[in-house]
């Protein structure tokens, strides 16, 4: 039977829960990131904006820092000495099952999160009703992008294949313009 925890042991184990993900990724994550993880495709922080607060509130208590200039809402979020030091002492409060579902999901899906931080794709209406896709490949410790390309896609259709196609041919589009422009002797 489970235990029926009070809303201030359910915070501590929620942010313990956001601290062991962060830990167990290995590589800054974003807000948009933390939050899919926990809340939205994983119940380990059930209410989202519960895990919304509390990013906030670890920055605050210096358990995670945030890098980057926020730039389109890509700041980064990791573990600082005091958010690990933390953890080591307090992780077993964190029931065995759902440290190792958090394992067997992160272990499954590292390569899937690090790589939609890494290349990611918008696009906006133009006056004409063309659309504007901005595609951006960034570096997984700096928040400002690498490479940025800038198209004008003719419906909004052809708008979303680009973004779509983006995120598998990135790497070899990125290689090309480099290789191309850049003399690497």
């Amino acid at each position: 039977m489970e235990k029926i925890l009070t809303e201030k042991e359910q915070t501590v184990l929620d942010k313990l829960v956001m601290l062991f993900v962060l830990d167990k990724m290995e590589i800054p994550l974003t807000e948009d990131s933390i939050l899919d993880i926990c809340s939205v495709k994983n119940a380990w922080i059930k209410n989202y904006m519960d895990c919304k607060a509390i990013i906030h509130d670890m920055t605050e208590s210096n358990l995670l820092y945030r890098l980057g200039n926020g730039d389109e809402g890509k700041e980064l979020y990791s573990l600082t000495y005091e958010g690990r030091e933390c953890l080591s002492y307090l992780y077993r409060r964190i029931p065995f099952e759902t440290r190792e579902n958090i394992s067997q999901y992160l272990q499954i899906n590292k390569l899937n999160v690090k790589s939609s931080q890494e290349y990611t794709a918008t696009y906006n209406k133009n006056e004409d009703g063309s659309y504007n896709v901005i595609l951006r490949i960034y570096e997984p410790l700096i928040s400002v992008p690498m490479f940025e390309l800038k198209i004008k896609a003719p419906s909004r259709q052809s708008a979303n294949e680009a973004i779509h196609k983006w995120k598998s041919t990135a790497p070899a589009i990125y290689e090309s313009i480099y290789e191309k422009l850049i003399n690497i002797d």
